[in-house]
């Protein structure tokens, strides 16, 4: 692995937490985040295993922060909270991401 996907792949894992974040029930705070990690850590598998390009970890990190960004939105608008309709549209949007994940690491392109 040479310094270049070092360096993605430190970037991938280095995703700061919001300050609304920080304002959100434990449960809803820790599954929220327990499913960006595990996305995180699929991201940085496949980075490490060559499953995943850095143009593909690119995209899909780039999705990630879009629903990151949508999450704080969602909760600006809630005092820091999420509804249970943005719970339910953020779930269908990780599981989507998810899927591409999946299918990335296994579209048989290797670096």
């Amino acid at each position: 692995m040479n310094i270049k996907h070092l360096a993605l792949a430190a970037a991938l894992m280095a995703i700061p937490a919001s300050s609304a974040f920080a304002q959100t029930t434990y449960g809803e705070r820790h599954h929220i985040a327990a499913r960006k990690s595990y996305q995180q850590d699929r991201i940085a598998q496949g980075v490490r295993s060559g499953e995943l390009t850095p143009r593909e970890a690119g995209r899909i990190e780039h999705q990630e922060a879009g629903l990151n960004h949508e999450e704080r939105n969602m909760r600006a608008h809630d005092d820091g909270r999420l509804t249970a309709q943005d719970r339910h549209i953020l779930a269908r949007q990780q599981n989507r991401e998810s899927h591409r994940i999946y299918n990335q690491k296994h579209d048989g392109q290797y670096r």
